[in-house]
């Protein structure tokens, strides 16, 4: 049985399914639709219950493939959606932030329609927009919670002075930022603590690295129009030196009879009970593994083991 967790007031299941790999980022062009839907079906059975997914991712089809699965298959109701808005992409590589009012609610019915529900169980404001005044965007997301349109409402990659902001005019669910034995950022800058203090929930995306730190990712598998493609972490330079990262989580999974994905996840859920990783996979095999870390238990050596493995010699953009 998945144990849950809570986003505020919105229980979900410990690990999440990032959706974004089924139709966008990664190797798009080995995507299997069926193998998709099969993933899908595959994360309600074994009690995963908040697919992540975004507009953007597709774009748009990402949600189109969420919507008609649970159409198909009848599980709106033991599904939490989270999507987002306010991130427009101009190629595979640039984007815009729109933090405009009015594209908020449009985009919010947008999206209401390719999932094909009535509500949305998290929306999420996939960046801040600069040239727009967070207060603003925050209220048009509010105003949405009002009209029952949506339920819960999070912000991505924001700092603690951005989610003070916002709380102050309506409750934060979640705040969702990159967490992972290589990306500790959050950390670092307070947000994390911040949201376990204030019970925000964290939604831990990427939390293996973009695959990397699987240790079955090679430089040959990133292919051209593929995000990681212009990734400083993934330039075939960058992977060999971060190469020990991978080699030192190996080596607590061995000692555990685990895969170097299931220990890097195990990490990231003991960051705090607030903390959902949301790891990203097109494929029940990957799948199938990731659920399995929610029952690893850490050691207090395997934690000073992984404090002492060394930074990543790239940034994560």
């Amino acid at each position: 049985m998945m144990p849950s967790r809570n986003l505020t007031t919105l229980s979900v299941s410990a690990i999440g399914l990032g959706c974004m790999p089924m139709s966008w980022g990664y190797n798009v062009e080995g995507a299997d639709p069926d193998e998709s839907r099969a993933t899908l079906h595959r994360a309600v059975e074994l009690g995963v219950t908040l697919f992540d997914t975004a507009d953007v991712y597709g774009p748009f089809t990402n949600e189109e493939t969420i919507g008609q699965f649970l159409v198909a298959e009848g599980f709106r109701d033991q599904i939490n959606i989270a999507t987002k808005c306010g991130l427009i992409f101009k190629d595979k590589v640039s984007y815009a932030n729109n933090g405009d009012p009015d594209y908020v609610v449009q985009a919010c019915n947008d999206s209401l329609s390719r999932l094909q529900t009535d509500y949305i169980d998290l929306y999420q404001l996939h960046r801040v927009d600069p040239k727009v005044p967070l207060e603003e965007t925050w209220g048009a997301m509010a105003q949405l919670v009002a009209s029952g349109k949506v339920r819960h409402i999070g912000l991505s990659e924001v700092t603690v002075e951005q989610i003070k902001l916002a709380n102050a005019i309506h409750p934060v669910a979640s705040v969702q930022s990159e967490l992972s034995i290589w990306t500790s950022e959050n950390v670092d800058n307070g947000v994390l603590n911040y949201c376990n203090e204030n019970g925000i929930g964290f939604l831990a995306y990427s939390p293996l690295g973009r695959g990397f730190l699987t240790g079955a990712l090679d430089s040959s598998d990133i292919k051209s129009g593929d995000f990681r493609s212009n990734n400083p972490r993934f330039t075939p330079e960058a992977l060999a030196a971060n190469q020990a990262i991978v080699d030192g989580i190996a080596a607590i999974a061995q000692r555990h009879g685990a895969t170097a994905a299931q220990i890097s996840l195990a990490w990231v859920l003991a960051q705090g009970p607030h903390v959902v990783p949301i790891p990203g996979t097109k494929r029940r095999t990957w799948l199938e593994q990731n659920v399995q870390a929610t029952n690893i238990s850490l050691t207090d050596q395997d934690f000073a083991e992984i404090a002492q493995l060394p930074k990543s010699v790239a940034p994560r953009y």
